[in-house]
């Protein structure tokens, strides 16, 4: 018979455990302190607690049932692990830490694998398999805390799959990271290729994560050769939802644009650009392209980023180069996973 995973379980939960295994709501709140305040990763590790209750409780219940299947360290601190689930499918995550700030970021998956093909990412390669739960999501970030002893206080839905598409999940997943991890809903943030519905939805709700958008092109007909949800969702529209959201949730979005060396880094392209977001409360995160083994696009010159950083805030807007970070390991989204998949 199976055991029970305690990771994932909020103080309700854990106190319908403790229950019944006749232990007190007392003892709920140590193993939830000693889960995601301590991170700990075997019931063993839970000191406070009796020997013969430790016992009792490693007899029917594990802490986690995932395990790091690789993990890669860069020079400049990013950690980026290979996590496996019981059913064999793999997803990755990664810890970034940028110097003098005191915050650690996870990057996590919302899905093993992607349906979206977007071309210039490693994950479209895997195909889609299928939708994370919210606790296997947030075993990602346990799984971090478990092996650095570090706190994350920031996440980023900005791994493998479309959080939007998988939507109830990573929402219930927010709501365990707000509630049982302390970390504050402007701390986390939900990055989308454009699925208008689910936009629609996510603007519905009590609480939003801050929202950010995958734009890259600033057109139809360059976007749709970079990305195929564009033949669905076409940019228009898009811009026409964003403004709606902005006009609903009074919440500033994060436009992602990722600069393509000869595809989108142009003067033009930057123009096109600052028209097409003139009127959006945004912010603009320009991404600097990382190779893989996958696709022949290349990084972008040095000042070709800056022309076209500078035309942007000439427009108004508050323009950040994103910080490459693992660059010497397989930082990419999608890189590891491929790399043991083409192993098997």
């Amino acid at each position: 018979m199976s055991k029970v995973v305690l990771s994932g379980m909020d103080l309700d939960e854990l106190t319908k455990f403790t229950d019944s295994i006749g232990e007190s709501k007392y003892r709920a709140k140590q193993i939830h302190n000693w889960i995601y305040l301590k991170s700990v990763s075997s019931v063993d590790e839970m000191t406070d607690i009796s020997k013969k209750t430790r016992e009792t409780i490693n007899e029917i219940a594990q802490v986690t049932d995932v395990k790091i299947k690789n993990k890669q360290v860069s020079t400049d601190g990013t950690i980026k692990y290979l996590i496996e689930f019981p059913d064999g499918n793999c997803v990755e995550t990664v810890l970034m830490r940028f110097d003098n700030r005191a915050n650690l970021t996870a990057c996590v998956s919302s899905q093993v694998g992607c349906a979206c093909n977007c071309k210039f990412c490693a994950t479209a390669k895997l195909g889609f398999i299928r939708n994370l739960t919210p606790v296997e999501i947030i075993e990602q970030v346990l799984t971090i805390q478990r092996d650095t002893g570090l706190k994350v206080t920031n996440i980023v839905f900005m791994g493998q799959g479309e959080p939007l598409l998988n939507l109830d999940n990573v929402l219930k997943a927010i709501d365990l990271f707000n509630k049982e991890f302390v970390i504050g809903i402007r701390r986390l943030t939900v990055s989308t290729c454009g699925i208008i519905p689910q936009i629609k939805k996510l603007a519905d709700i009590d609480f939003q994560p801050t929202l950010a958008v995958s734009l890259h092109a600033p057109y139809h007909e360059l976007r749709e050769e970079l990305m195929p949800v564009e033949k669905k969702y076409q940019i228009d529209d898009l811009m026409k939802t964003l403004k709606e959201y902005v006009g609903e949730t009074g919440r500033r979005i994060t436009i992602e644009y990722t600069l393509i060396k000869g595809f989108n880094d142009s003067i033009d392209c930057a123009k096109a650009l600052a028209k097409l977001l003139i009127d959006l409360k945004a912010n603009i995160n320009l991404i600097i392209y990382n190779p893989n083994d996958v696709d022949t696009f290349e990084k972008p010159e040095k000042t070709a980023i800056q022309k076209f950083k500078y035309i942007l805030e000439q427009s108004g807007k508050k323009v950040t180069i994103r910080l490459e970070r693992g660059s010497d390991i397989d930082a990419a989204c999608g890189q590891l996973s491929n790399k043991y998949k083409m192993k098997e």
